[in-house]
């Protein structure tokens, strides 16, 4: 039962406080459209977005008028793509531009899905996809890649791993004169979900329906602003409690948008995902909660442990508020796109080590982290899988959407605008990992892994 008090607190929240829902994303199933002619594939892959998402933007934006709620993006997962070009055996390319010439017919922000699975190993496709990543993130504006290269179950795909630290590097310089815009747009998972909203690694998974809506809310103002007027010598407990009241009526919010959206469209609603999403704008903070907590600086001893309570409040008020809660769910920790983040990472609190550390406890991993411009491929690849291991050994998601920031080094800086922000260059060690990269092969599945 909603009162008074708790209608005036959700619009104080929306309008001071950064609250908002930060994705509308329609899942599209496109095996339906593959073909072993690749012009023909393509063809049908544009007619059915065309056809299914031809309301998307229109119905978001009614929704956003009768609730007064922004919905900042609205966005397209699809069947990831290495698959289509498996069927078809063609250039991975023309994907890429009929995904972007459909984006651009339906009037999205984003499409997710120029992916590839390859935790176990390479299927037809996939090699074909990954390497073309680089012209493909190049050429267009809207396109989004991810490359999935471990899980609990498989284990990492090092093989993978080492082509993925080259092709980071090469999407780096490719889009150099745009301040590398092209990593933004490229992740690199260990244990990837099926339907998760969020760019840049949604893609719609083989177990959805055909056709799907998943709602992704953001609110880390919100919480910063519920902490913040808890006594100063509340308990942790106590503290945890706000969060997790908070996080029930953001999660709630998202729940009304995503029915809402279903049965406007015609659709299956599918999940919430109650990621708190940053954003560069002041307020907006995953680090900010973090510091109303207690700590001095996001980065200094404690930020692991205060990360750790800040997800699992934020979880457990999720799914009391929502029985669809699903994609990546908890606390995002995007450098660029975070100012209290992005303050510590300035200052020097904050270090990719402890970002490590952090990543252990939190929904994701080394998110929108800009590191030197003559960082190796080595040591990305290396850093990918320090991160895979992470999210190996843990059963959880963990990935990297790191930018080698080319001509640049440690105190300079890129600027992306929007949602993705800007940041510091970030100190990584240079310390060679080459032989264990050249090895190849992979790494074993964990023993937790049999639970069957």
């Amino acid at each position: 039962m909603l009162n008074i008090t708790d209608i005036i607190e959700t619009i104080t929240m929306i309008q001071d406080e950064h609250l908002d829902i930060r994705t509308v994303t329609m899942g599209i199933s496109l095996i339906d459209c593959f073909d072993s002619d690749a012009k023909r594939s393509c063809e049908k892959i544009y007619e059915k977005i065309a056809r299914s998402a031809e309301n998307l933007v229109p119905v978001a934006e009614q929704i956003e008028k009768k609730y007064g709620i922004p919905i900042i993006n609205k966005r397209i997962a699809v069947t990831p793509i290495a698959m289509a070009v498996g069927a078809s055996g063609g250039d991975a390319v023309q994907f890429a531009k009929t995904l972007e010439r459909a984006a651009g017919a339906v009037g999205v922000n984003f499409i997710g899905g120029y992916s590839a699975l390859v935790q176990k190993g390479f299927a037809p496709g996939d090699l074909e996809l990954i390497k073309s990543i680089p012209e493909a993130l190049d050429i267009t504006d809207h396109i989004c890649a991810s490359v999935n290269v471990g899980s609990t179950k498989a284990g990492i795909n090092m093989d993978a791993v080492k082509i993925m630290g080259n092709v980071i590097r090469q999407t780096s310089e490719r889009t150099s004169e745009r301040d590398c815009i092209g990593s933004t747009k490229l992740v690199v998972f260990c244990n990837a979900p099926d339907d998760n909203p969020f760019m840049a690694g949604a893609f719609h998974g083989v177990g959805e329906p055909d056709c799907v809506i998943n709602v992704g809310v953001s609110g880390p103002g919100a919480v910063r602003s519920a902490v913040s007027k808890a006594p100063k010598d509340a308990s942790l407990q106590e503290v945890a409690e706000i969060i997790k009241k908070t996080a029930f009526k953001v999660t709630r919010m998202g729940q009304m948008v995503g029915t809402e959206a279903s049965e406007l469209l015609n659709i299956p609603f599918g999940i919430v995902d109650l990621s708190l999403a940053p954003t560069p704008a002041v307020g907006d903070s995953v680090a900010y909660i973090l510091e109303e907590i207690g700590l001095e600086g996001t980065g200094g001893c404690g930020t692991t442990a205060t990360l750790a309570m800040l997800n699992d409040a934020v979880k457990k008020g999720g799914v009391m508020a929502s029985s669809s809660v699903g994609g990546l769910s908890g606390a995002f920790i995007p450098v660029s796109e975070d100012a209290g983040m992005i303050a510590s990472a300035n200052s020097g609190t904050l270090s990719i080590e402890k970002l490590e550390a952090m990543t252990a406890v939190c929904s994701v991993g080394l998110d929108m982290v800009i590191v030197p411009g003559d960082t190796t491929a080595e040591v990305i690849s290396a850093l990918i899988a320090d991160e895979a291991a992470i999210g190996m050994v843990n059963s959880k998601t963990t990935a990297v959407r790191l930018i080698p920031a080319i001509g640049k080094d440690v105190g300079d800086s890129l600027e992306f605008g929007g949602l993705m922000g800007g940041g510091p260059v970030m100190k990584i060690s240079k310390v060679s990992p080459s032989v264990f990269i050249s090895r190849g092969g992979k790494i074993p599945a964990p023993i937790q892994s049999l639970k069957n």
